[in-house]
């Protein structure tokens, strides 16, 4: 039998995580690794920023439509989105794993495998975490991160007047899952933004540094999320549509669908671009761009300048 083959449960536990540990190297900041009670971080800055969220198969991925390596990855980018959207740089990812016993072996092999390339991605390593049997898989990644001595960038600072630009794509994840709903595998380009988001890590603390007010990372809906530095800041949003980029593939998608693009540009979900406000006259840098403007508080989110009358973005429980 090959090392690959066989089940979780015909591997046992902890011959699984040596395959999925063992000949990875970690980055400086790792002070100790896997295989110890708790792993050890350096946080330079004295404080930590922590984020974590639950992938659910069926509910945050199918791997009808993605391979392991992808799930994998995308666990690991909508974590770390969180924490670029702080304005912080990562440092580390823990990593949970829940799955059935007949798991096949290389499908978890597969999924850690996406996961240490994507924190490559981002420069760090994936420092420890847990493996326990359940009835369907589920992940769970923590994601730590280092904010430089600069103090964080929350929801809750936009003021009437900033700027409102973006970071990364908009409207490939939505796009990528109307073409699999509809049981197509092509195109590549924006299928894959759905399997496996490519978020802007360091548009965030670039964000920080250039003085930005608020920011979020877009991964319910540019709309839904920006009424989230709306409520927080006490403040409207104006999207201005001129100056958002709906690129020729997805009009191409949106005319083979019946689908306007530009609705997956403002409600879709899932690519884990970066929004953020900055006070006026402010230079962007590089890589961001403006797409609206801050205003009062009862002037609600807008798309130029009018109430956007369908549905924002995705909402669990509905």
């Amino acid at each position: 039998m090959s090392p690959n083959d066989g089940t979780v449960a015909e591997t046992g536990e902890f011959a699984l995580i040596r395959a999925v540990t063992e000949g990875r190297r970690q980055p400086p900041g790792t002070l100790l690794g896997p295989g110890d009670d708790a792993a050890v971080v350096a946080a330079p800055d004295g404080r930590v920023v922590a984020s974590t969220d639950v992938l659910v198969q069926g509910v945050h991925f199918r791997l009808d439509w993605s391979p392991p390596e992808y799930v994998g990855r995308k666990a690991v980018a909508v974590n770390l989105a969180d924490i670029a959207a702080m304005g912080a740089t990562p440092t580390t990812v823990l990593v949970g794993l829940a799955c059935p016993p007949d798991t096949p072996r290389d499908v978890v092999t597969a999924l850690a495998d996406g996961m240490w390339a994507e924190a490559e991605r981002a420069g760090i390593g994936v420092s420890g975490g847990d493996m326990v049997r359940a009835d369907q898989l589920v992940i769970s990644v923590t994601a730590l991160g280092d904010l430089g001595d600069r103090e964080p960038v929350t929801r809750s600072g936009a003021r009437p007047g900033d700027v409102l630009a973006v970071n990364g794509k908009l409207g490939w994840a939505a796009a990528g899952l109307a073409v699999l709903g509809r049981g197509f595998r092509s195109p590549v380009g924006v299928v894959n933004a759905q399997r496996c988001p490519e978020p802007p890590y360091d548009a965030g603390p670039r964000a920080a540094l250039a003085g930005a007010t608020a920011m979020i990372d877009v991964s319910d809906g540019l709309l839904a999320d920006l009424a989230h530095i709306g409520e927080a800041s006490g403040v409207g949003i104006d999207v201005r549509t001129a100056d958002l980029d709906v690129p020729g593939r997805l009009t191409e998608v949106g005319a083979a669908l019946g689908a306007d693009p530009l609705d997956w540009v403002l409600t879709g979900g899932e690519d884990h671009a970066l929004v953020a406000t900055f006070p006026p006259f402010t230079e962007l840098p590089e890589g961001w761009r403006t797409i609206g403007v801050v205003t009062m508080a009862d002037s609600g989110i807008t798309v130029d300048g009018k109430p956007f009358s369908r549905e924002a973005g995705w909402t669990h429980w509905r």
